[in-house]
């Protein structure tokens, strides 16, 4: 039996991880969406048809309802959103959607880990460890907030929906008080909505990412950021596998069966120079890097969509450490902006360096795959357009 299923969001690379791997199930038919002309995952020869909808962020009714018709039209076994936004504005919107079926909870479940004011609260109720937290409901609220400074300044919602628009927040950290007044001053989401002032965490970043079945684990995954874009930290171009540490894997066992988590999840935490683990947050969606896990033996995608369908797809109890994932354009913008920065001659020399020499042995490119080129094709033309315009950013 065939069963069909939409991924959304298809510009992002983790959809077509996510194309790529149901494109291989015998069983999986692929059918993928999003708000151009066409992108990223609509470009596998894994995806089957294509669909151009409305902008979820700017015109999210209208969004709604485009899903609503083609799913009257199109039956779906199951409908992946790789988005915070897109999964979000599904699962508050099921009641318009009888036909819709997704991996996730109810609403008010995510919205335990999605929503890091929440988050932070059970996290400390499990006795999980937290920076030291004040919940404020508005920036009028600060003139009664114990202020140390250097703090974090992070609103509980990364995206604030409102009924025509979603608002795209950032988290801030806060040096000075004039830091602060720049601050509320370019984020008037702050005078209306709540946030949290945190300690600032020294350390490094670390994450779990998991999959889990009705409140139980299914598998666990870990990896190690090599190279960023930007250079000083952000989206991950380069990582590799790694062990799951077993204290991570601790807190988020505790923390996701008492959310009676459903679906995959990625929960992230910030280690102090002590070696103590703190939770940041919880993405409940696919991340970035999804491709590496793939790669290394826990499809993700593959295992999900088993659980919802009875498909019958094994996991595996181990998975290959030392496997790298490397996004080519992504490390080369990253290269670009280290070389621009005010590092040494010498180091940035040794950036170049590594750029051109790349561990063949053990290293796989995320679009780049010779069995599927068209993706890569795509973004290079893409990529091609952009620079033409403006410089890599």
């Amino acid at each position: 039996m065939i069963r069909q299923v939409l991924v959304l969001d298809a510009a992002q690379r983790s959809a077509l991880a996510v194309t790529r791997s149901l494109g291989k199930l015998p069983d999986i038919r692929v059918f993928t969406a999003e708000a151009s002309s066409q992108a990223l995952a609509g470009c596998s020869r894994y995806s089957t048809q294509f669909f151009t909808s409305p902008n979820p962020i700017t015109a999210p009714q209208d969004y709604i309802s485009w899903l609503e018709k083609l799913s009257n039209e199109i039956e779906f076994a199951l409908v992946i959103p790789v988005t915070e936004v897109t999964s979000q504005l599904l699962l508050m919107n099921m009641g318009k959607l009888p036909k819709v079926r997704l991996a996730f909870s109810s609403y008010e479940n995510v919205l335990q880990l999605a929503d890091k004011g929440n988050l932070m609260k059970l996290a400390q109720s499990l006795d999980i460890p937290i920076p030291a937290t004040q919940w404020l409901n508005s920036a009028a609220e600060l003139k009664q907030a114990n202020i140390n400074y250097p703090f974090v300044l992070k609103p509980c919602l990364s995206k604030i929906f409102t009924p025509s628009v979603w608002i795209a927040t950032n988290v801030k950290i806060i040096h000075t008080p004039a830091d602060l007044d720049k601050a509320l001053h370019s984020e008037p989401y702050l005078q209306d909505y709540p946030f949290m002032v945190q300690e600032f965490i020294p350390g490094n970043g670390a994450g779990i990412f998991c999959l889990y079945d009705h409140g139980k684990p299914v598998t666990f995954f870990a990896h190690k950021r090599l190279r960023e874009k930007p250079p000083q930290g952000g989206i991950s171009v380069l990582s590799e596998s790694a062990p799951v540490d077993p204290t991570l894997k601790h807190y988020a066992e505790k923390l996701l069966a008492a959310a009676n988590w459903h679906g995959v999840a990625m929960v992230e935490f910030r280690v102090a120079p002590d070696g103590t683990p703190y939770l940041m947050e919880v993405n409940t969606r696919f991340w970035g890097s999804l491709q590496l896990a793939i790669d290394s033996g826990v499809d993700f995608p593959a295992l999900m969509v088993s659980n919802e369908l009875g498909l019958g797809v094994q996991k595996s109890d181990q998975y290959n450490i030392g496997q790298r994932l490397r996004w080519l354009l992504g490390d080369f913008d990253s290269l670009y902006l280290y070389i621009k920065s005010n590092y040494s001659i010498n180091s940035k020399c040794l950036r170049i360096l590594q750029f051109l020499t790349p561990d063949l042995f053990n290293t796989k490119h995320e679009v780049d795959r010779f069995s599927d080129l068209q993706p890569a094709l795509y973004e290079f033309k893409t990529y091609i357009r952009q620079i033409l315009g403006k410089s890599p950013s």
